[in-house]
């Protein structure tokens, strides 16, 4: 344990979960404020998604290629080009399958028969018109380069035979082995495992001439690494002294060599490290490495680690310097699964590297900052103009210089996040295993936030922003939007934004969906709809929420813009009414007739799932809350009536409280029918069919109503010939029935004796909780689904 340079203590698993249930106090609730189903995403036109033609597509890996307007996707014995406008149309595919004796050779080394294929494990933009593509090749890595073309060379996309080569060292064995890689100025910088066992992990280095590595069986250097990201980020105007960073994970080393806990780790190295003249020939003369930490304090100083990096992010911004280093972390616990997110900044990286080594005399000892004499030019640093000393190569660095970097290759200071804690705390995911991240920065009208793209085991994208609150120094999450990109449940492997088209694009095993950042027309009609849902993208124009522009990027209509990201304030900004008798009168209205002793339930769902919900009931002149009791009972749903009584009757008012801004929904006019007039006319039903039926309906309610009500009358209007034969589907619509199917059934069950039932027809009926889908053009953001069962 590092407890020298770490300066935290380790959680006991007994303080835990105390701990941990206090965090939760402080996190925001993990409900979405919208929920999107895969039928809804398609339906809205909201997503794309290709699924290839043989099967499974299996993407391992993703390459965005802007200029070409191509995705290009490494999967399973293919490479696929597919169109950045629409994934799903004009593809174009590469076979790139392993031959008949390589899979009969890895059958017989034991492998199954899934394994023995090429599954791409890197692809990279090798220039301006190739791409190089390296897979497992049956456990025999092997890489080529493929043609895409110039620019405007739509068409162009082949894989050169010419060019296959071995992939050792450039592509792990196994398809599940875990690889990072960035390729720059024609050299190829991954992290990988080198060996069919998978006992050497290494981070090397791969041009036509030289090949440079991290120490064989060097634990101090890599101890059992998961190696999860890497990019080339330059420290200043000399390219001479451009780093690569890893990012990765290991295991600590005690004393007896026992494996203990797990960290996550930056090293770097220097781009043009060419090695050592007589020592470290052909290795790295300038890697280090730091712990990157991502923690919450809790109390008498005992911390919550996330040690485990799922994924890492780099958002670039104009400065290419310094960009901002996104991580998704979880927690190694056996016990508990818990996930957030931290920041970093170039700043606080380079100075963890900038400062004292970290020394132990003995592997039981404790890490302590180095204090002897350390050599010039300084250990780790590039052969460059900046560095000093004239070096133009490490083959020329001092031996004694090369001496220390092999036996010092731990920073002693770790990396500690932005604001020291996490921007994002998930300590209740319910099962559901966080995977990748991808970030976009959105200029609002009060500010820039960072807008997390998050996947999920089963096919879910998150959509979060944090805002930070600098005089409380808290941190609150607001989660957006929960998006079902595939249809099928399934990890996700990789996302990859582009902020120009607005687009991500998501790959699991079972596809590629591409799918459209913001959707600012599904909050709803209404200032207050825009104001409340908080989307840094979307703002109020005066008629529509629309996408927000800032200042001289769009000026149509910039008078009238309403946002407000920050605090969601829509009674301030749209001019929100508390309960009085205006807000009392908006909502859409509807009739439901109840049947006395019966349950009835009066639906209303809100579109925000962080909407707090309140029933009124309006009689006479009075108006009172309904709080629920044994027989009331107040569900997610709607109000549901255990056991209906006619001085149940009114007008129920469902309401919506959300940052103090009141919202009616619904106005509900509840009409209960007495049980024995009901019974008198199934009685009557039930000596015949047809006519009968509609005799049956008059006699329940006094006139025979018609096949629709206007939502501002209070009695239904009569029809003239009431023996239609679907004249009861009309009354069944009229008290909440939509469903032609349904309805038939619901009547013939009560009007029908059971020699004259038919056979019910099947039917799909939504569960409990799953939403329907609405059709291409409706808006349903305030709308309650209009089918009530009152028996």
């Amino acid at each position: 344990m590092m407890a020298g340079y770490i300066r935290t203590q380790t959680l006991p698993l007994m303080l835990l979960f105390p701990i941990l249930l206090g965090m939760t106090h402080t996190a925001h609730s993990i409900y979405p404020r919208i929920r999107l189903s895969h039928k809804e995403l398609w339906q809205m036109n909201r997503t794309w998604v290709f699924q290839g033609h043989t099967g499974p597509l299996q993407p391992q890996t993703m390459q965005l290629d802007e200029s070409h307007q191509r995705l290009y996707v490494g999967a399973k014995n293919a490479l696929f080009s597919l169109s950045l406008d629409r994934v799903n149309s004009h593809h174009r595919q590469v076979s790139w399958a392993s031959t008949e004796s390589e899979t009969e050779e890895c059958l017989m080394k034991g492998r199954d028969k899934h394994e023995c294929a090429n599954y791409i494990k890197v692809l990279q933009k090798y220039n301006q018109t190739h791409l190089m593509a390296c897979g497992t090749g049956a456990f025999n890595p092997i890489c080529a380069l493929v043609q895409v073309g110039h620019t405007g060379q739509d068409k162009l996309f082949m894989l050169e035979e010419d060019s296959i080569m071995s992939g050792r060292g450039r592509s792990p064995y196994d398809p599940m082995s875990s690889c990072t890689s960035t390729l720059s100025g024609g050299e190829l910088y991954i992290g990988l495992y080198t060996d069919y066992w998978e006992n050497d992990g290494a981070l090397c280095r791969l041009n036509n001439h030289t090949y440079t590595r991290t120490e064989r069986n060097d634990r101090e250097q890599l101890n059992a690494p998961k190696f999860v990201g890497s990019a080339l980020i330059p420290d200043n105007d000399d390219r001479d002294d451009d780093k690569v960073y890893f990012f990765f994970t290991e295991r600590e080393v005690d004393a007896e060599g026992v494996n203990r806990a797990v960290y996550t780790r930056i090293g770097r190295v220097c781009a043009n490290d060419q090695g050592g003249q007589r020592m470290l020939v052909n290795r790295w003369s300038s890697f280090q490495k730091t712990r990157l930490i991502c923690s919450v304090a809790g109390p008498n100083g005992i911390d919550t680690h996330f040690d485990e990096l799922e994924d890492v992010f780099l958002l670039n911004s104009k400065d290419e310097k310094n960009p901002e280093i996104f991580g998704l972390f979880s927690t190694t616990s056996a016990v508990f699964k818990g996930y957030a997110v931290c920041v970093y900044h170039m700043d606080d990286i380079r100075a963890a590297f900038n400062g004292p080594f970290a020394y132990r005399e003995k592997p039981e000892h404790r890490w302590t900052p180095f204090e002897g004499r350390v050599p010039f030019p300084r250990p780790g640093s590039c052969a460059s103009k900046v560095s000093g000393g004239g070096f133009s190569s490490s083959k020329e660095f001092p031996d004694e210089v090369l001496r220390f970097v092999r036996s010092h290759p731990v920073m002693y200071r770790p990396v500690l996040p932005q604001h020291h804690r996490p921007v994002l705390l998930q300590t209740e995911p319910g099962g559901r295993k966080l995977t990748q991240i991808a970030v976009d920065r959105v200029q609002a009208q009060d500010g820039h936030y960072h807008v997390l793209y998050i996947g999920t085991d089963d096919s879910v994208i998150l959509k979060v922003i944090t805002i930070y609150n600098k005089d409380t120094d808290t941190m609150e999450e607001v989660l957006l939007e929960e998006l079902q990109v595939f249809k099928v449940p399934a990890p996700i492997g990789e996302i990859i934004i582009s902020p120009k088209r607005q687009q991500l694009y998501v790959g699991s095993k079972v596809g590629v969906a591409q799918v459209r950042l913001h959707q600012c027309d599904l909050y709803g009609s209404e200032c207050a709809d825009c104001c409340l849902a908080r989307d840094p993208y979307c703002a109020w124009d005066g008629l529509t929420c629309s996408r927000y522009y800032p200042a001289g990027a769009y000026t149509k209509s910039r008078r009238f813009r309403r946002q407000d990201v920050r605090h969601g304030n829509a009674v301030q900004l749209c001019n929100g009414l508390q309960i009085d008798d205006e807000q009392w009168q908006r909502g859409e209205r509807k009739i439901v007739y109840g049947v006395e002793s019966n349950s009835t339930l009066l639906e209303c769902v809100p579109r925000s799932l962080q909407a707090k919900v309140h029933w009124f009931l309006q009689q006479a002149e009075r108006k009172h809350e309904i709080r629920g009791d044994e027989r009331v009972i107040v569900t997610s749903h709607g109000l549901l009536f255990l056991r209906v009584r006619g001085s149940d009757a009114g007008v129920y008012v469902c309401q919506t409280v959300e940052h103090g801004y009141v919202h009616t929904l619904l106005q509900i006019s509840l009409h209960v029918l007495g049980g024995e007039r009901v019974e008198s006319a199934i009685r009557t039903a039930n000596d015949g069919e047809g006519s009968k039926t509609a005799a049956a309906c008059h006699t329940v309610l006094g006139s025979p109503p018609g096949p629709s009500i206007s939502p501002k009358s209070s009695q239904p209007p009569s029809v003239p010939v009431p023996n239609s034969r679907l004249w009861y589907k009309d009354f069944l619509q009229l008290i909440g029935y939509g469903d032609a199917e349904k309805v038939e059934e619901y009547c013939e069950r009560v009007w029908c004796n059971d020699k004259k039932r038919k056979k019910p027809k099947r039917k799909y009926i939504p569960a409990v909780g799953e939403k329907r889908g609405k059709r291409k053009g409706e808006d349903n953001s305030h709308r309650a689904p209009r089918h009530t069962l009152n028996t």
